[in-house]
């Protein structure tokens, strides 16, 4: 057996490990990093910013679900509204400002009460949640060492600059 991987194979297996956090299929992926890509600055850092803003994830980070999947259902089933409109698709990106609501309709969810229950308190410097409101504001875009991601996203730049 070979006991060390090739280069190619670590890179892939970064690729995969990030595209399964965030639950991307590849073309969303690949789609992703080619904005990333696109943005003046580093590309692995860019890709980290972009999938941090993504409606789904902003949802997760805020604590209004358990996971970036209950998040994804909660967006389809139109539960959350960025600035007083409903926004439905979970790819939608989240910019400086917006104020993410739980819907009138929707406040006695038990998944979003459950799920705040086991959040703490405004976790991360880039967003303020109001538990009693059910309201959440994204205050900016995160910076790269304040994403609590355990993967190095060179190894993706890398794997796709082939």
């Amino acid at each position: 057996r070979r006991s060390k991987f090739s280069e190619y194979v670590v890179q892939l297996r970064e690729k995969q490990k990030v595209k399964r956090i965030y639950g991307l299929l590849e073309t969303q992926f690949h789609n992703n990093f080619e904005k990333a890509n696109k943005q003046k600055g580093v590309t692995g850092e860019n890709l980290i910013k972009l999938l941090e803003r993504r409606f789904d994830n902003v949802i997760y980070r805020l604590g209004f679900a358990p996971s970036r999947k209950s998040a994804r259902q909660l967006i389809r089933h139109r539960h959350l509204l960025v600035n007083d409109q409903i926004v439905d698709i979970p790819s939608y990106i989240i910019s400086p400002g917006d104020v993410i609501k739980v819907r009138e309709k929707s406040k006695t969810l038990d998944l979003i009460h459950n799920s705040l229950k086991r959040t703490k308190d405004n976790v991360y410097s880039w967003l303020t949640i109001d538990k009693a409101s059910l309201t959440g504001t994204f205050l900016q875009v995160p910076e790269r060492v304040d994403v609590p991601l355990n993967a190095n996203e060179q190894l993706i730049v890398e794997l796709y600059s082939k």
